[in-house]
């Protein structure tokens, strides 16, 4: 695998910051906990705190740097969390993984809206009945309509567990959170 831009980038710890403090206030009142796959990982920043709120959590980056230093974080608190080098594109979401996990992973541009279109209906027909897909993505009218409109197309029922925003104060940003869960 190549090596990714972010592996400069992550050369700062805690690049990113903190999780969204409504990413963290829904998993801490989800029931029940689960195993997580966390799509684009990066250091960790998702995946240690759901390993704290008691989440078993796969992350998968293609950083092998974010990804050392989230296996390094995990070994140190003793955390179920464990991180892979491998692209998200062709990850597999198997039957083991109750959650799937994609923060900041989409934006929908022109030219990456056919990739990132394939990639939800991917995870989408793979995740196993009764899985959550939990989405972040940075507030807009546009990509949030392509987003639901993907669900929309779809012949699957879901039900929607959250459909809010939450601030991210690092980035002065609000990211809207659209959690399904598959019927």
């Amino acid at each position: 695998m190549k090596k990714s831009s972010y592996d400069t980038h992550y050369r700062q710890t805690d690049y990113f910051g903190d999780p969204y403090p409504g990413l963290v206030e829904f998993f801490e009142a989800y029931e029940p906990k689960g195993h997580v796959l966390d799509l684009g990982c990066g250091q960790g920043r998702d995946s240690l705190s759901l390993g704290r709120l008691g989440y078993e959590v796969t992350g998968i980056d293609v950083s092998s740097v974010g990804i050392e230093q989230m296996n390094r974080a995990a070994r140190e608190e003793n955390l179920e969390v464990t991180g892979v080098v491998e692209d998200i594109y062709t990850c597999p979401v198997e039957t083991k993984y109750d959650i799937v996990l994609l923060d900041s992973m989409l934006h929908f541009y022109k030219k990456d809206e056919e990739k990132e279109t394939a990639l939800v209906r991917r995870i989408a027909s793979e995740l196993k009945n009764g899985g959550v897909l939990a989405i972040f993505m940075i507030e807009g009218m546009k990509r949030e309509a392509v987003l639901k409109g993907i669900f929309d197309e779809m012949d699957i029922p879901w039900t929607v567990l959250a459909d809010r925003y939450t601030d991210y104060t690092e980035f002065s940003a609000r990211y809207h959170m659209y959690i399904l869960k598959k019927s």
